[in-house]
């Protein structure tokens, strides 16, 4: 396994290639506009996993740098998994000095609770005191 450079610069973030990703292979997202994803990521902690100069990982943290943080668009690129990346990556999210002691944390995902069960995230202790205003396939529409 090699080891994966993580940087949390938006200037190394190959933009178009998240974007890709994120409109074509993400279930959470097809579809989405590039536009749309340079707000978040002009809103959010990013960190790119790099192999030599080429970007292969990716993961956004929203958050307030104090009590929250939302982990979101978390991928390797297909050709580089199964080597122990999405570890890496997501060691480097959970150690990044900004974003400790916070009171909550919180992802979603529909396959990878193994994953990020061994990071000590674990299923909703009361959800019924969680909302949300839900927009199925909120992209077709723009383009």
């Amino acid at each position: 396994m090699s080891q994966l450079r993580i940087s949390t610069s938006k200037q190394e973030l190959d933009l178009l290639l998240i974007h890709r990703f994120l409109s074509t292979e993400a279930y959470w997202s097809r579809g989405i506009p590039l536009g749309i994803v340079q707000r978040a990521i002009a809103g959010s902690l990013c960190f790119g996993g790099y192999l030599e100069d080429r970007q292969v990982a990716f993961a956004r943290v929203v958050t307030d740098y104090a009590t929250f943080a939302y982990l979101a668009d978390v991928f390797v690129l297909a050709d580089h998994r199964g080597q122990g990346y999405a570890k890496q990556l997501l060691h480097a999210v959970m150690e990044h000095p900004r974003l400790q002691d916070l009171r909550c944390f919180m992802l979603s995902t529909a396959d990878a609770q193994g994953l990020y069960s061994r990071l000590g995230f674990t299923a909703l202790a009361k959800p019924e005191n969680l909302m949300e205003i839900r927009r199925p396939d909120p992209y077709r529409d723009m383009a």
